[in-house]
This record gives structure tokens, C-alpha cells and sequence, in this order.
């Protein structure tokens, strides 16, 4: 039930909003241009690093504890790998490169990630989708649990996304206009140990 439960989420939270579940196509509204991506203004984070990456109020105490518990940890260096992780999952989901995403997820959301997949497979359906730009990414929460540290990042990103037929008729999306995207992805990582990679392990939707 854990296991169903994560894959209807990551379901519903990539299928959605990164092009797996589209509408149909039908005259573009208008929408932010891929060429031009307008900057963001948002609610100031609570903190930065010396970089300026910015960390909300929440997570100050959770970094704390992580930087106390491992002094090699860098909030920027963190961020900038985080960000590398989003491309990479995202565009291992959008092709079907199953090798990647197992190496860079967790077994539960892997096997969404998977199942999603094969939906998609077994309907003829490929993505031709296109991460334009992170716009933002915070830290939004942060937590250490004996050795586990997790850490919530919150992406404001634009995406191009668009969805074809076996006979490679585009059925949904758009190849000019790039959507706002707002997700939660959270990271785990066990400090000290020997695989210094952090794993994605919890996909949502930002508020």
C-alpha cells in the first residue's frame, strides 16, 4: 500500500505537470515564451550562504545540524547538485532511461518512475519535452535523524512539453511555449558513509 501509494503521487505530481497526462491539442493560450523566461519574484528566503543560495527560515535548524554533523557539507555546492538531479531524473523519465533513474532514486519512487514508463509504453506515447530553465531552487526544509539527513528542495522551473503519437503526431502540448512547473523533491543521505551521493527519495507538488 506505501509502494501504491508513492506511485499514484509521483504520478500525479510528474505525469501532470511534465507532460505525461496533457490536454489534447488545441489553440496555445497564451503562455511564457520558452525564448524569453521572465524572472520570478517570490517571498524572500530566510537565509542565504555565503554563494547566495537561499535556504527558507524552516530549514535553518535542520542545515545547522547537517553542517555539525558532517563539516564537508556546502548549502551551494548541495543546490548546485540538486539542480543537476532534477535535469537528469527529468529527462531520464521523458525518454525511458530506466538505468538512470536507478541510480539516482530510491527503489519506491524508481518503481513509480518505472511503472509511469511502461503506462506510457504500452499507449505508443513518447515525450518530447524540454526543461527550459530552474528559475529558483530552495531549500525549504531540512531534517537529521541520527545519521539520515533529508533535505527538501523546492524547483520553480519552465518546461517545454509535449506528447506524440506512435506515428510521431504530437497529440498534447506545445513546442514554442514553456510552463511553470513547482515541485518538492526531497533528498536523503545517509552522512559519513561511503556513497557520498544523495538520493531522490519523495517527489510533491509545491504549495
Amino acid at each position: 500500500m506505501i509502494a501504491l501509494f508513492v506511485g499514484l503521487r509521483l504520478y500525479a505530481v510528474l505525469g501532470q505537470r511534465t507532460g505525461h497526462e496533457q490536454q489534447p491539442v488545441t489553440r496555445p493560450e497564451a503562455a511564457p515564451a520558452a525564448e524569453a523566461v521572465p524572472a520570478k519574484t517570490g517571498p524572500a528566503a530566510a537565509g542565504t550562504d555565503p554563494a547566495g543560495f537561499a535556504f527558507e527560515q524552516g530549514a535553518a535548524g535542520g542545515i545547522r545540524a547537517i553542517i555539525a554533523a558532517d563539516g564537508g557539507f556546502d548549502v551551494a555546492r548541495f543546490l548546485e547538485g540538486a539542480q543537476a538531479a532534477y535535469r537528469m531524473i527529468l529527462e531520464a523519465f521523458w525518454s525511458g532511461d530506466r538505468a538512470t533513474l536507478a541510480r539516482l532514486a530510491s527503489p519506491d519512487v524508481c518503481a513509480a518512475f518505472e511503472q509511469a514508463i511502461a503506462d506510457r509504453e504500452t499507449q505508443g506515447h513518447t515525450h518530447d519535452n524540454r526543461l527550459v530553465a530552474i528559475e529558483r531552487a530552495t531549500i525549504d526544509d531540512a531534517r537529521l535523524n541520527g545519521r539520515v539527513a533529508e533535505i527538501d528542495v523546492r524547483f520553480d522551473a519552465y518546461v517545454s512539453a509535449v506528447t506524440r503519437n506512435a506515428s510521431g503526431e504530437m497529440i498534447a502540448g506545445s513546442m514554442t511555449d514553456a510552463v511553470p512547473t513547482n515541485d518538492v523533491w526531497t533528498f536523503r543521505r545517509t552522512l559519513r558513509g561511503d556513497d557520498p551521493n544523495w538520493q531522490l527519495v519523495d517527489t510533491d507538488e509545491a504549495a
